[in-house]
């Protein structure tokens, strides 16, 4: 068997996708969406920073019942949507859904047709960008987009229930 001259790492950076290196000037999204019961009352929570890390804005909606990954995307979306309005070309959107990251990277296929919907809405968004990134993280590196989008769901639950 002849023996390659390059080396599985070496071979692997061939085939990674071109990641474009970051611009001088973006935001951050830390978004975290969830559900109890899933599906259950449901809401997102996003923060946004600038590039130092300066908190300039905290997002969250109480959704009704939806299912917690309908809830991710719809975080996702909001931090697009905010990014977008407030006139920035540039976002990089910090995630605990490993589904949600690998489906807007392509990764993994978007079989359910409400995450389709918002998959779609999601790219549309994204093309309105010069330079986006989407990264997984632990739950435990979210915790501020945790407790808005918990916020959100405790707020709705108590409007739901008077």
């Amino acid at each position: 068997m002849p023996s390659s001259s390059r080396s599985v790492r070496e071979t692997k950076e061939l085939f990674e996708p071109y990641r474009p290196k970051s611009p001088e000037h973006f935001l951050i999204a830390y978004s975290d969406g969830g559900a109890r019961g899933n599906p259950g009352p449901a809401g997102y929570g996003v923060v946004i920073k600038d590039e130092t890390g300066k908190k300039i804005a905290e997002l969250s909606q109480y959704l009704g019942h939806q299912t917690n990954n309908v809830a991710e995307y719809q975080g996702l979306i909001a931090a697009l949507e905010y990014a977008i309005k407030h006139g920035h070309k540039a976002l990089k959107v910090i995630s605990d859904s490993e589904l949600l990251v690998r489906q807007i990277k392509g990764i993994y296929k978007v079989k359910n047709s409400v995450l389709k919907e918002l998959h779609a809405r999601a790219k549309e968004l994204i093309l309105k960008l010069d330079w986006f990134s989407i990264e997984h993280v632990l739950r435990g590196k979210n915790s501020e987009a945790d407790r808005l989008a918990n916020e959100a769901m405790d707020k709705g639950m108590k409007r739901a229930v008077t």
